[in-house]
């Protein structure tokens, strides 16, 4: 790999990283600036909306790049500049397009999530979905240009314009909430309305990123132009139908954690006010998938940025039908992943009361739901990487069906469970199917590319293992703290967690380079790493 490609990708990995670090962090001030009912409000119109702008986008960034670096390859720039040419076209019209559907829609998706007696009404979180829906005019645009400059190998726009974009949402989000709030005395509703409508500002402020950016590289891009062999003339029919291909899997990956919770979005209000907790529903609604999702989904973000990592190089090796280094790959993947996540949920699950507080305020059913929630983080990760491996090794097809199999088990349980259980039950329906779908995914996986799991299977037990010895040791320390401070002071929750998070990685890391595990997952990198931080191993 080149180090402009190796550069370009840590470049894009790390605004993506930046980028869903501030996406986490606002929702603390938000938090305590619209309470809960707020935050369900956002979480009834940003669900829809991620499907809508899911379907729309995923997969175009990287079907786009990677169509346009393989004709620029050839010397066939033209190519992809017709390609951007139409794209933008169309993508401005499946935008718009989107947009009035979402916006149309309103009225009847909030029938659907709202029923009668709840703290919240159809009109308000009509109200709120159709100010988020105007996002949906800009994004699909956006995509597309950052696929552009991705296919030139420039991942500086895309990385950049990601920042910038949340960066400005954020503040709008902020300071529109507050204003609306506290100086101009309007409604929760307006407050909340003006918090999803930051989505477009902050979507136009990315777009002005990479319009800059292309302006400040036209003209380079029109010199390559000059170049151009010109013995290729592909139809736009053969060009979409290329990357609709390619695109495909992706939209399914990428929609598949909003489709589980919208699931919970229809049922779960409904099924709370059949049991004669419609009072509570609105709140727990928020904690479920408002709070405690933006906590779960921390340890999934940075596992899955390593593993997939991964999968170029498993694509390789499945083409060149090597299956010693398919293996060795697969086994990488795989245990790097439960390597960084295992650890990680199972601490974001011992200290959930301390953690829950230092975001948003010491609530219990906030603790229990998050203690159960935090566990799914790794059906979470693995669904995307197993998703990814079968996209390597060329069978993502049976992605939608594992999708559709956990989709349903989901739909099939959510009621009873929610009924049996409450909060937690809606937990235990999304973990059921995950798994199924998992299962699928390896199935398929274990078939196709005659994978053994023997392996993996032996040094999991190693990594679970030293989880255990650092969930007794954190747990210990935890048990301690707590003797003399209170996981319901926002302060006093900070020290608990600095200290049993450095005890834990403390314990972890010490047995995982004692026994050298981890030169065993990341080999050389991590005597780079160590002398970067200079820091001495413990081996």
């Amino acid at each position: 790999m080149s180090s402009k490609l190796l550069r370009g990708t840590f470049i894009l990995t790390l605004g993506t990283i930046i980028s869903k670090a501030l996406g986490l962090f606002y929702v603390i001030p938000f938090y305590h600036i619209v309470g809960d009912e707020g935050n369900a409000l956002y979480a009834f119109s940003y669900i829809p909306y991620t499907i809508f702008i899911s379907i729309a986008t995923a997969g175009v960034p990287l079907a786009v790049s990677k169509y346009i670096s393989k004709y620029n390859a050839l010397e066939e720039y033209a190519v992809g500049r017709k390609l951007f040419k139409s794209g933008l076209i169309i993508m401005l019209s499946t935008g718009i397009l989107s947009f009035l559907a979402l916006y149309f829609l309103a009225p009847i998706l909030a029938e659907f999530i709202i029923p009668d007696n709840v703290d919240t009404n159809v009109k308000d979180v009509t109200t709120v979905i159709r100010a988020v829906s105007f996002a949906l005019i800009v994004v699909p645009f956006m995509s597309l240009i950052r696929g552009f400059f991705q296919g030139y190998q420039s991942m500086g726009p895309s990385a950049v314009s990601q920042v910038i974009e949340q960066i400005v949402r954020i503040v709008f989000v902020l300071a529109g909430a507050y204003v609306v709030l506290n100086i101009m005395k309007g409604s929760l509703v307006q407050a909340v309305s003006v918090a999803t409508f930051a989505a477009f500002i902050g979507a136009i402020g990315g777009l002005a990123i990479l319009l800059w950016y292309w302006y400040k590289r036209k003209p380079y891009l029109d010199e390559l132009l000059i170049n151009d062999k010109g013995t290729m003339d592909i139809s736009l029919k053969d060009m979409y139908k290329e990357i609709i291909v390619y695109a495909a899997p992706f939209v399914f990956v990428g929609i598949a954690n909003p489709l589980f919770q919208f699931i919970d979005q229809l049922t779960f209000l409904r099924t709370m006010k059949s049991i004669g907790l419609a009072k509570e529903a609105v709140s727990a609604f928020a904690v479920l998938n408002m709070q405690t999702h933006k906590l779960v989904i921390i340890p999934v973000s940075l596992a899955t940025a390593f593993s997939l990592t991964l999968v170029p190089s498993i694509t390789k090796a499945f083409v060149e039908n090597d299956h010693s280094s398919l293996n060795k790959q697969l086994n990488q993947a795989f245990q790097v992943l439960l390597f960084l996540t295992l650890p990680a949920v199972v601490g974001l699950s011992l200290l959930a009361e301390p953690i829950f507080t230092l975001f948003y305020e010491h609530k219990e059913l906030g603790t229990e739901v998050l203690r159960t929630y935090a566990p799914v983080a790794i059906l979470f990760a693995y669904f995307l990487v197993t998703a990814a491996i079968l996209q390597g090794i060329n069978e993502q097809r049976f992605t939608v069906l594992s999708l559709l199999v956990g989709l349903l088990l989901k739909l099939s349980l959510n009621i009873p469970l929610i009924k049996l259980m409450e909060t937690q039950g809606a937990v235990l329906a999304t973990a059921i199917g995950y798994m199924a779908a998992i299962f699928i995914n390896l199935f398929v996986i274990k078939k196709f590319a005659e994978y053994p799991f023997r392996f993996v299977v032996r040094r999991g037990l190693l990594i679970v293992l030293f989880t255990f010895v650092m969930f007794i040791g954190t747990g210990t320390m935890y048990k301690i703290l707590t003797l003399f401070l209170s996981p319901a002071s926002s302060f006093q929750a900070l020290i608990i967690v600095i200290i049993c998070a450095v005890v834990g990685a403390g314990i972890y890391f010490y047995l995982s380079f004692k026994t050298r595990l981890v030169y065993f997952l990341f080999g050389e990198k991590v005597d780079r790493v160590m002398k970067k931080l200079r820091l001495r191993s413990f081996s």
